[in-house]
């Protein structure tokens, strides 16, 4: 839900939770499985974390889920305010959570001025979160302060004339609300130039697992040759990668079929798709899978190879 609208996001959670009820079915799974329900939200860090979680659960204690907050902490992908968050809610435990939220709220009332998005603020917020929390009510007091942040403190125009806090409020008292939380400047979105080549033989297609520490890893793609700018076809069939990937293989290329911007966080995407036919007594090398086509739905595939499929149909 922190990318993804509810309604958007709604019925993956439902297949997923149908599929994966508990963190033992979890664990037992395939990661290719987890990957494919997983396919089209985007974050598949996320999905192999929850996944590497459960096996975690599973062997270090028994398929309960921990109710420590260090043992928490421990699972693979959940980082501190994730752990207060399970600490509190489900134990009633006496952790702080640190939302985006509490950042806004904290930062306003006592005009902090520090960028919430470094490791200074992370830890002074933390303090001063941990400082105020209500140790006998730790679950409630979490709740009021992100729904307050969500519901009244709001990022743009908060309604301060009904806020119960404007007299406590630093950021009021001073003029700031708009100023406050500060964030420091995010690095800039790199672009970056996909060439994927939709390589038939026959009946059979290529996909090839993205392993690299790099986006997308573990799902599968096409062959793919990446530049630094936009190529065109005869550019990159000059390319080295293009002799690498085809060599002296007698193939037909179709042209261009699709192009997509796909827009990530921090990364656009320029993705243009090649459709190339080869002949049957040709193969591209062993570090490609060879599949029939009809089978392509079983791989988990980022959402913009899934956005080029749906255009082929």
């Amino acid at each position: 839900m922190q990318q993804t609208r509810v309604a958007q996001g709604l019925d993956y959670y439902n297949r997923f939770v149908e599929r994966f009820p508990d963190a033992l079915t979890l664990a037992e799974a395939d990661e290719n499985e987890v990957l494919k329900y997983w396919q089209g939200l985007g974050y598949y860090s996320r999905a192999r974390n929850l996944h590497t979680a459960a096996r975690q659960i599973k062997e270090l204690h028994s398929g309960i889920f921990p109710d420590k907050y260090e043992k928490i902490l421990a699972l693979k992908g959940i980082g501190e305010y994730t752990a207060a968050a399970i600490s509190s809610f489900a134990y009633n435990q006496p952790y702080a959570v640190l939302d985006g939220n509490v950042y806004r709220v904290l930062s306003r009332i006592f005009g902090i001025e520090t960028p919430i998005n470094t490791a200074k603020a992370k830890k002074e917020f933390t303090a001063l979160a941990q400082m105020l929390l209500d140790k006998n009510n730790p679950a409630k007091h979490n709740n009021a302060i992100m729904e307050f942040g969500a519901l009244q403190c709001v990022p743009s125009s908060p309604d301060c004339a009904a806020c119960p806090l404007a007299e406590k409020c630093a950021a009021f008292s001073n003029g700031k609300v708009k100023n406050l939380p500060v964030k420091e400047k995010k690095n800039a979105v790199k672009e970056r130039f996909f060439n994927y080549f939709f390589v038939q033989n026959s009946d059979y297609v290529y996909l090839k697992k993205r392993e690299a520490k790099d986006i997308w890893k573990n799902l599968y793609e096409f062959p793919l040759i990446e530049t630094n700018k936009k190529a065109e076809i005869a550019d990159l069939i000059g390319e080295k990668a293009f002799q690498k990937l085809f060599g002296n293989t007698e193939l037909q290329i179709l042209g261009q079929s699709f192009y997509v911007k796909h827009i990530l966080t921090h990364r656009i995407i320029h993705a243009t798709f090649y459709t190339v036919n080869i002949m049957e007594n040709y193969e591209l090398s062993a570090d490609f899978l060879k599949i029939p086509k009809s089978d392509l739905q079983d791989y988990p595939v980022s959402r913009l190879i899934e956005m080029f499929l749906e255009e082929k149909e």
